[in-house]
């Protein structure tokens, strides 16, 4: 884990460096530590590789018809690290994408943020719908999820579930193509959001990832993401 300090005023804030790709060459394969996530039926992955843009290295993304994140696995409460801090950039967002439709539920970009899974807290079939899925898979499941997303249409701060997945929340920071081929910095408090989302208290968050599609809409999209952060 790499920490380090900046000084605000007379506090020091801690910082976590998620993702430091702007330390990285160009031409570096992407940190191990971030692995790919796939899901099953989905054969078409998006392509992830490190490439130079204005003198910083960043990660770019292609999706063709395609559907692939890359997720580091963490484990914190998010009272220590509450604020999460990117910067991305897309070339166009997607014209068919629809956040509240199973058919367009895609996204130039995402950052997608993942919470445990509290048995206490779930009803008896979501835990035995929990028990199944994990005889198929070596990973921790999530039990829920925050996504961050650049959408087509909607407007921004529009938060609703996921067509495939009600514990998925989808959050709009960004939509339609106005600020398309520009470089955009988002800070967000990651409790607060959750509170909003799921009118509770967020569990620990056990990895955050990126994400671009296209397999629903069948279309092609470029991003662009930068390094990711968490403060207190």
């Amino acid at each position: 884990m790499l920490l380090t300090f900046f000084l605000f005023g007379s506090a020091y804030a801690e910082q976590w460096v998620v993702g430091n790709f702007s330390g990285l060459s160009p031409s570096a394969e992407i940190p191990e530590q971030w692995e790919p996530m796939t899901f099953r039926n989905i054969e078409r992955h998006t392509r992830y590789e490190l490439v130079g843009d204005n003198g910083d290295t960043v990660i770019q993304a292609v999706s063709k018809n395609a559907a692939s994140g890359l997720i580091r696995e963490l484990r914190f409460d998010p009272r220590e690290y509450p604020w999460l801090q990117w910067s991305w950039k897309i070339d166009s967002v997607l014209e068919k994408g629809d956040v509240g439709r199973k058919e367009g539920d895609d996204y130039a970009a995402r950052i997608y943020v993942a919470f445990a899974f509290e048995p206490e807290n779930s009803g008896f079939w979501q835990r035995m719908k929990r028990k199944t899925a994990n005889a198929f898979t070596d990973k921790e499941i999530p039990g829920s999820a925050l996504n961050y997303i650049w959408a087509n249409k909607a407007p921004q701060e529009t938060i609703v579930p996921s067509p495939f997945q009600e514990k998925s929340m989808m959050i709009v920071l960004q939509s339609g193509n106005a600020r398309s081929g520009e470089w955009i910095g988002e800070k967000r408090n990651i409790v607060e959001d959750y509170k909003r989302a799921f009118g509770e208290q967020p569990p620990e968050i056990i990895g955050i990832g990126i994400m671009t599609d296209a397999d629903n809409t069948g279309e092609e999209v470029r991003a662009y993401y930068g390094d990711i952060e968490l403060l207190e």
